[in-house]
């Protein structure tokens, strides 16, 4: 939210420095987080004086140059070279004395030095308007009107607008504060409480303006009550649009919104004013002169103001004329058809209360997240619509030329009446920890506009005021009274009391928490990303059990990630793309799908994302890169580390990866990994391979739920170690060689390992060499030749019937 101290200080019965008001604002709640200097010029053209041409006379040394001589107020005039067309003696015009500093509309800012040009020195600039940034031109300097005094300052003349501009982090139930009027009711509340005495803001008025019954006089009809609840308007007839005052235009600027023409600009105004959105209608386009506040058809077109056709919902709230044809919708954006142009002569005002929900639902639906929009779903002072209104219609009769051409419509069926709350005292006592007096409790809420309706010993029944519909309960009482008390005056209690509690699945948490250690500890980092992602990352196959976003807020996150690839490879890219070449990630994270609507799954993963070297060049050697027995090995650890055994490795077919292994125990799949292919790649503008894993989280808990852990005493006996050379098929994987002697169940073989696979044309054709090494150990005793022999002879057998292996008898 972005609020002005000079339209915060109109509200404001004396005026107070712009950083006491910023530590106001923080202790009340609405917390500032930039405090800024505004100048519709910039550097307020200080230095820059008036001056007059004196003498005007060709430059020596060059055609297009011209030698002045120009008084400046000071006892000796200025010798100035100027190449401007226009000038000459007798003008009055801006100068840049040596030392003053220029903020040009385009460029960096330019101190004025004394120089020698073309043989001549010049002591100073005489300005165009561009140079000065007041202006655009550059045709040549500026002429200033002969009555200004010489040597008086410009500033004086052009009186460029200077404010402090807040932004403010606005809590999304603060609707009171979205508005200059509301901060300063709040301001006012504060000041009252600490300084003991009556603060008021000082009331805008309405200027006492009448309607009167016309030509111009407008009916209006609302059809749907709930979501209209309160409708006012009135006509504005003979109005000239054009542009707006100065004093309109800088405020309106200072805050960051655009002028456009008068008519729009006071809608504008208005609205950061009170925070209630008004809509002009141009009203001789309005048919039968009516208003109908309803719904429309599904699907009946209606074109925006941006020029876009929009199909509209049954439930859109739409504000239709005397045909029923669409002119707005409701509180979010106007009808190309009955918006106010340059020609317009005649206007029917708006300022309504429509409901938040409905506002909210139609606002997100069509996309149109405007300022109308976010201030009507968050509600405004339904009290308020009619006297803003007639405030509008006020300053349209004074700036644009109308006049009223109807009575003020005020539309509203069912009037509301005020919430009323009961606040015990020992519960503000409990919830605040302070110990506020009755009298206290009284006057603040006084300064907020809150009605005193019954006093007990113990307790005080208030009425809420419109302004603030989010306070409905005792505790928002509450707050409100510690805002104004200022949150920094909250004791810190001596104590704490907590109750202890332990966590039903902390197993789960402790094991994350290893897992993420050891990852950190192979040189892994951890990353976060966003659990919303693009569509276009995906095939229409993987879509159609995608949880798709109904209320996105960009094109490029539309839906809930359906797999951790896409984002990891998001921040793989960007590591990348800043000369980060060697990365190792591990993210915890979520998918998502959907099997029905309605019906929705979401699955813990931890994944692995791997690219680069493994170690960087060194003395010793060469740098590593991973590849994705780098990456099986890291998987391979972390099962280990988890103590989850017994699993397989199979190789398996998926349309994004190459070299694709399956992990898995039983019929469950633990974990998929593979080298991600080019085609992938390059969709994020990746050159370099890139090797991904991804655990099943979920499933792996299940397992390591059932898995009991065991204690045995370290052996006493040595490991005695074999090793063996086959020549087996080309094709012959080292998974089916380990699955064949896995078959043998030998209790006495402890490990299997893979160390070396030779080829060569002397195996012959199709063929290669594994040789593998064998890890014999019991426990109880020491191993005999003969029972170690009796156990290869074992394995040579398997290995000779089911792969048809030729045992090597030299290795």
């Amino acid at each position: 939210m972005t609020i002005s101290y000079n339209w915060l200080s109109e509200y404001l019965p004396a005026p107070e420095d712009p950083e006491r008001i910023s530590k106001i604002l923080t202790a009340i709640g609405l917390e500032v987080e930039s405090l800024e200097s505004y100048e519709s010029v910039k550097g307020g053209l200080k230095g820059l004086l008036v001056g007059e041409v004196i003498t005007c006379n060709p430059h020596p040394n060059a055609d297009k140059l011209r030698l002045t001589t120009v008084d400046i107020g000071n006892e000796t005039p200025l010798q100035i070279v100027c190449g401007a067309p226009n000038v000459a003696t007798g003008q009055k015009v801006a100068v840049a004395p040596v030392g003053s500093i220029l903020y040009p509309q385009k460029g960096d800012p330019i101190t004025i030095k004394a120089a020698k040009i073309r043989g001549v020195e010049s002591y100073g600039m005489i300005c165009a308007e561009d140079e000065i940034g007041v202006g655009e031109s550059h045709d040549g300097i500026l002429v200033l009107p002969s009555h200004l005094k010489t040597g008086s300052d410009a500033a004086a003349y052009f009186k460029p607008y200077h404010d402090w501009i807040y932004e403010i982090g606005l809590t999304p139930n603060r609707m009171d504060a979205m508005s200059h009027l509301g901060v300063a009711r709040d301001i006012c509340a504060y000041l009252t409480h600490h300084e003991k005495k009556e603060y008021k803001i000082k009331s805008p008025g309405n200027a006492g303006i009448a309607g009167e019954k016309s030509a111009l006089s407008f009916t209006v009809s609302i059809e749907n009550n709930e979501a209209c609840r309160r409708y006012c308007g009135v006509s504005i007839a003979g109005i000239k649009t054009g542009p707006s005052p100065k004093w309109l235009q800088d405020k309106l600027r200072a805050i960051g919104q655009r002028p456009i023409n008068n008519i729009v600009d006071i809608t504008n105004y208005i609205l950061h004013d009170t925070g209630q959105p008004l809509h002009a209608f141009d009203a001789d386009r309005v048919a039968g002169k009516k208003i109908i506040v309803g719904n429309l058809p599904q699907d009946t077109p209606f074109i925006t103001l941006d020029g876009k056709e929009r199909k509209m919902n049954s439930e859109d709230l739409m504000i239709c004329d005397g045909d029923h044809e669409g002119l707005c919708i409701a509180g979010i954006f106007g009808g190309i058809g009955s918006g106010v142009t340059d020609d317009t002569l005649n206007i029917f005002l708006e300022a309504a209360w429509f409901n938040p929900v409905d506002i909210r639902k139609s606002s997100f639906r069509h996309g149109l997240r405007t300022d109308a929009a976010m201030r009507f779903e968050k509600n405004v002072d339904i009290s308020n619509t009619l006297n803003v209104l007639k405030r509008a219609a006020a300053m349209i009769a004074e700036i644009a030329g109308g006049t009223i051409a109807s009575e003020f419509i005020d539309a509203y069926p069912s009037p509301e009446p005020k919430a009323e709350i009961v606040l015990k005292h020992h519960y503000l006592k409990k919830l605040s920890g302070k110990n506020y007096h009755a009298d206290t409790v009284k006057k603040i809420l006084h300064s907020l506009n809150f009605e005193i309706i019954k006093e007990g010993l113990d307790d005080i029944r208030i009425a809420v005021p419109f302004s603030k519909p989010d306070v409905r309960l005792p505790a928002d009482v509450v707050e409100e009274i510690m805002r104004i008390d200022g949150y920094d005056n909250i004791p810190i209690p001596s104590s704490i009391t907590i109750s202890p509690s332990v966590e039903a699945n902390n197993q789960v948490y402790a094991r994350k928490e290893k897992t993420a250690n050891y990852l950190a500890g192979l040189g892994f980092n951890e990353i976060f990303t966003n659990s919303i992602t693009n569509a276009a990352y995906f095939e229409q196959e993987e879509l159609e059990s995608a949880v798709r976003l109904l209320n996105n807020l960009s094109v490029a996150h539309n839906i809930m990630r359906p797999s951790m690839l896409e984002t990891g490879l998001e921040s793989v890219a960007y590591n990348l793309n800043r000369k980060n070449q060697d990365l190792r990630f591990f993210e915890f994270g979520k998918v998502y799908h959907t099997s029905k609507p309605g019906s929705y799954e979401e699955q813990e993963r931890l994944c692995l994302y791997v690219t680069g070297a493994a170690s960087g060049p060194s003395w010793k050697g060469k740098a590593v890169k991973t590849d994705i027995y780098y990456l099986k090995g890291a998987v391979a650890s972390v099962f280990q580390l988890l103590g989850c055994s017994n699993l397989r490795w199979e190789p398996l077919s998926l349309a994004r990866f190459e070299n694709a292994i399956a992990v898995r125990s039983g019929d469950q799949t633990l974990a998929e990994l593979g080298t991600v292919k080019r085609k992938e790649l390059l969709r994020f503008d990746i050159k370099q391979d890139v090797f991904f894993a991804d655990i099943r989280w979920d499933a792996l808990q299940k397992i390591l739920v059932s898995h009991a852990i065991s204690f045995r005493p370290l052996p006493n006996q040595l490991p005695v170690y074999r090793d063996l050379a086959l020549v087996v098929d080309h094709s012959t994987t080292y998974q089916a060689v380990e699955a064949a002697i896995r078959k043998s169940r030998l209790d006495k073989l402890e490990e299997i390992r893979l160390f070396d696979i030779f080829e060569s044309e002397k195996l012959g054709a199709g063929k290669k060499s594994l040789a593998i090494s064998f890890t014999f150990l019991d426990g109880e005793k020491t191993l005999t030749d003969k029972e170690i022999d009796t156990m290869m002879s074992k394995i040579m057998k398997i290995l000779e019937q089911d792969l048809k292996a030729e045992i090597r008898k030299g290795a």
